[in-house]
């Protein structure tokens, strides 16, 4: 069975890296979370207190220091886990406060111009699953097997705001409510990169999937795509 590209793209808080890892696991395939990758850049731009209190981003300052920023993910115990210049920020990276400002940062050209040389480099051997926002329309176009992920915005909170409190971190619903459909807005939205379905992608609503039910319709796809 040939190795191909999996791309998956979709909202926020749909479940993609959950069920990009599980499929990559599954494959044998490599899983790359280029997400985590924008939430490693805003961790960074935060820290740097590159944020007004209006939320407004110092992007000359941002642009200048972008060379110091190196991302990588390794995985460890099955687990991917994101390295913001040599630090491990898994945990910090999947906060609220990340979660608030992640959309804006993703929007600069810069940021995703730099991104997306690393994702390119790190699948350009086959064999992978990249899950993020744009994976399908830019950064991988003539990937094999393009997927949409989508659910009501409901679903993504609860089962974002059921993540954060088994993580024992603290979480409101409806704080988690108003980001999930603030950042739908922004993703949609946005100048460079637009969140959409790549014209060949089939679209996968799972807001009333089971996971399992969910697993098995990717694997019946992925035989298909392979074959």
């Amino acid at each position: 069975m040939k190795k191909i590209t999996i791309a998956i793209d979709g909202h926020s808080s749909c479940g993609k890296s959950t069920m990009a890892k599980d499929l990559a696991r599954e494959l044998g395939y490599t899983y790359i979370d280029t997400g985590a990758m924008y939430r490693a850049v805003t961790l960074f731009a935060m820290r740097k207190g590159l944020f007004a209190e209006d939320g407004t981003i110092d992007t000359e300052t941002l642009q200048g220091l972008m060379g110091e920023v190196s991302i990588a993910q390794k995985n460890i115990e099955g687990k991917t886990i994101t390295f913001l210049n040599g630090e491990d920020v898994e945990k910090e990276i999947r906060s609220l406060e990340v979660s608030s400002h992640v959309s804006p940062i993703a929007a600069l050209p810069f940021v995703r111009e730099k991104m997306v040389e690393q994702q390119r480099e790190m699948g350009r051997e086959g064999g992978i699953v990249m899950d993020g926002r744009d994976i399908g329309t830019v950064v991988f176009p003539n990937a094999e097997l393009k997927i949409f992920v989508t659910a009501s915005a409901e679903v993504r909170a609860q089962r974002r705001y059921k993540e954060l409190i088994e993580k024992g971190m603290p979480a409101s619903y409806e704080d988690i409510l108003k980001n999930v459909t603030e950042r739908d807005y922004m993703d949609s939205h946005r100048a460079v990169s637009p969140l959409r379905p790549a014209d060949d992608a089939v679209i996968l609503d799972n807001s009333n999937l089971t996971i399992a039910e969910q697993k098995q319709w990717l694997l019946d796809l992925v035989e298909k795509n392979t074959k």
